[in-house]
C-alpha cells in the first residue's frame, strides 16, 4: 500500500478534497495523508465564511443532528467525508484510508510532502481565511506545545 503525504498550506479547502476523494476512490491501494490543516485556505469574505460555519456548527449537537467539528483536521476530514459515499462499503473503506494532521507529526518530518497545483490559493488575492482562523472563532483553543 503506498502512502502519499500532503501539505495542506495555501490549498483550498473545497479543491483540495475533491482531489483527494476522487484519488481515494480511484486508488484502492493509496493511502492519504494530509498535514498543516490548520493552514489550509477557504475562499470568500470573513463575513460570509464565519457566518456559514457557525450555522454550520449551531444546526446539530453530538446528541441529535448533524455534528460539525471546531478542530481544523476533523473539518477537513468531514468535508473530504461529504464527498464520499461514505454510507457504502467502498466509501466507508475510502475514508479509513484518509489520515489528517495538524501541523507535522514527527512520523512524517523526513517524508516528501507534495502538494495540488490545482488547489493552489496563489491565485487568491485577499478574500480568504486559514481553517485555524475559522476555527479559533467557532471555539477551539490550539494547544501551545
Amino acid at each position: 500500500m503506498g502512502r502519499e503525504v500532503l501539505d495542506g498550506e495555501g490549498l483550498i479547502l473545497g479543491r483540495m478534497a475533491s482531489g483527494v476523494a476522487k484519488r481515494l476512490l480511484n486508488e484502492p491501494e493509496t493511502e492519504i495523508v494530509i498535514v498543516n490543516a490548520e493552514r489550509v485556505v477557504i475562499s470568500g469574505t470573513k463575513k460570509y465564511i464565519l457566518q456559514e460555519y457557525k450555522a454550520r456548527r449551531d444546526r446539530g449537537s453530538k446528541e441529535q443532528g448533524p455534528f460539525f467539528p471546531r478542530v481544523p483536521d476533523r473539518i477537513v476530514k468531514r468535508t473530504i467525508r461529504g464527498m464520499l459515499p461514505y454510507k457504502q462499503g467502498k466509501g466507508r473503506a475510502a475514508f479509513s484510508r484518509l489520515k489528517v494532521y495538524l501541523g507535522v507529526p514527527e512520523a512524517f518530518e523526513a517524508e516528501e510532502r507534495q502538494t495540488m497545483e490545482s488547489a493552489s490559493a496563489a491565485r487568491l488575492s485577499r478574500k480568504y481565511l486559514t481553517l485555524g482562523e475559522v476555527s479559533e472563532k467557532l471555539g477551539w483553543v490550539p494547544r501551545q506545545s
